[in-house]
């Protein structure tokens, strides 16, 4: 698809939406079968509880679905600006959770590095990030090739009878 930036950022940060979607369904999955022990709050509730000022119960988790799939829509509007590579989306998935969990969040002083964290939250979170990144890049191509082909307006479609009569044809 040749689309104009602002088209492939909207494409963007739809996939990322998207794939958002598919990671929070792993994420919840993943998180129950987690020992007990390890089953505190996941990453994203976590960050939200210590940078955003909530007043109940109801606000943090509406302020964690809004940054939850914000940062995902975000990061897949990024992710269509770069030039596509073959197994783009789970390796930009990986470097999403690694420039965060180990980079930007604790350098932020948010939440401790990635290397802190018990394993198996790690692997919970790793395989979200690739769940996220594969289902990005997919549901990316697919609104790439509607846009070219199901959405587009090259091919005429057939005027019925009905049509013809009420003067619809131009």
């Amino acid at each position: 698809m040749s689309a104009r930036p602002f088209d492939r950022v909207l494409l963007g940060v739809l996939a990322g939406v998207a794939a958002t979607m598919a990671m929070t369904a792993t994420m919840r999955r993943l998180h129950t079968v987690l020992p007990d022990d390890e089953r505190y709050p996941l990453p994203p509730r976590e960050i939200v509880d210590r940078s955003v000022s909530a007043i109940d119960e109801r606000q943090a988790r509406s302020k964690t679905l809004l940054a939850h799939f914000g940062f995902g829509g975000l990061t897949g509007a990024l992710f269509a600006l770069l030039p596509a590579i073959r197994g783009g989306g789970v390796a930009y998935g990986l470097g999403v959770w690694a420039l965060s969990y180990l980079g930007w969040i604790p350098a932020a002083r948010i939440l401790a590095p990635a290397h802190r964290h018990p394993l198996r939250r790690n692997l919970l979170m790793i395989a979200a990030h690739i769940v996220w990144g594969l289902t990005l890049s997919k549901s990316l191509k697919e609104m790439e090739d509607a846009a070219d082909e199901a959405f587009a307006s090259s091919r005429k479609r057939p005027v019925g009878r009905k049509e013809q009569a009420e003067g619809r044809l131009r």
